[in-house]
């Protein structure tokens, strides 16, 4: 392939409810911030620049992007050739101190739609929805590649990292990345905030894939695995009343099981802090964000999570309060990891922090409770 004429979407504003425990940024980007989020996405925009400017197939691009923080602003400061959609006037507004853009899911279908027709490959920055936005607008005309800032990210566009999805894009300008018709998903955020998971699939979209560089869309749990699944948080609850202590118990409904062995009202798809003395559990916080977990780090803490399907991640998909701040100050020995066989039969398992000196941490093999009685080495990348 010669020039590859790239278009460069970012959603500026997705990822922002990760840590605070929003599970989502849709609608509630000012609750967010004066829970304390911080923006996420110029960031992880960055880290996607600065890795594909080390691949000399970056030299043939050309990208097509949107004004200021919609695109520009980051090609600007990597120095690559870009155009510039100005199809209106970003402005800015400040939140609790807090300087974000105003733009809107419209910004995203108006940029989709005019960029599609003029490039190769579309590029965004975001989570599902910003996933479902560009879906909605290029349909098949051409492939779409999503670096993951958002969220829950269950759709099956999405790179492993910001890194993966710039090797993924350097693969696509050598033709060595296969398209294939990937699953866009997006979830009900208010439910999803209720601890109801209602999936919607918008459809398939052409996406470049090379294996280990892009993720799964997020897949049901096989019912045949629920007995085991039982079992499992029976044995687990059994282990963490007989060792007192501060537990982290992370998202999902294999760990929910856990939560209602021992108790206490915990959340589905949050992360609840619980202290277990005497044989006794006692709920601590209850949908516990980022600061709430750096507040108790000093207490050498257990982290207690899954593997979420499909998805293939351990951290960083829809857990962000256990961030890089937070899973640096744990041992990587007091991580207790339960999933359904079926969750780690492929032997390999992912992190994403956006610090890579604690994915390197977290990286190697991990054991995984996969029965009552039996653990499973798993790698991690």
């Amino acid at each position: 392939m010669g020039k590859v004429r790239v278009g460069f979407i970012v959603n500026p504003i997705a990822g922002m409810g990760g840590k605070v425990a929003l599970k989502g940024t849709d609608g509630v980007v000012e609750k967010a911030i004066k829970r304390g989020a911080r923006p996420v996405a110029p960031d992880v925009a960055r880290l996607f620049l600065n890795e594909l400017s080390h691949f000399d197939e970056s030299k043939g691009m050309e990208f097509l992007t949107g004004p200021g923080p919609l695109g520009e602003d980051y090609l600007q400061e990597f120095g690559f050739p870009f155009e510039v959609i100005k199809h209106r006037e970003i402005s800015y507004r400040e939140v609790a101190g807090v300087k974000i853009p105003d733009t809107t899911s419209e910004d995203t279908k108006e940029l989709a739609s005019k960029i599609t027709g003029e490039v190769d490959i579309l590029v965004f920055a975001g989570g599902d929805g910003t996933a479902r936005d560009v879906y909605s607008v290029v349909d098949k005309r051409i492939p779409i590649l999503g670096v993951p800032t958002g969220v829950k990210m269950f759709s099956g566009v999405f790179a492993a990292s910001p890194e993966s999805a710039a090797l993924l894009l350097v693969e696509f300008a050598r033709g060595r990345a296969k398209i294939e018709e990937r699953d866009v998903m997006d979830l009900d955020e208010e439910a999803f905030r209720r601890d109801e998971v209602r999936p919607k699939h918008y459809g398939k979209a052409l996406t470049p894939v090379v294996e280990l560089l892009i993720q799964g869309a997020k897949e049901a749990q096989r019912v045949d695995e629920g007995e085991i699944l039982e079992a499992i948080a029976d044995a687990v609850t059994e282990e963490i009343l007989e060792e007192d202590g501060i537990y982290f118990l992370g998202a999902g409904s294999t760990v929910k099981r856990i939560k209602d062995r021992l108790g206490i009202n915990g959340t589905l798809l949050g992360v609840d802090v619980v202290e277990v003395k005497d044989g006794e559990a006692r709920l601590l916080v209850r949908d516990a964000a980022e600061k709430d977990l750096l507040r108790l780090v000093g207490r050498n803490p257990k982290i207690v999570v899954t593997v979420i399907g499909g998805l293939n991640f351990l951290f960083g998909r829809g857990n962000q309060q256990f961030s890089a701040e937070v899973l640096r100050r744990i041992p990587k020995e007091n991580i207790i990891v339960v999933a359904a066989p079926s969750k780690v039969e492929k032997g390999t398992i992912r992190v994403y922090t956006g610090d890579r000196e604690v994915d390197e941490k977290l990286r190697g093999y991990i054991r995984v409770r996969v029965s009552p009685w039996m653990e499973k080495m798993v790698k991690v990348l």
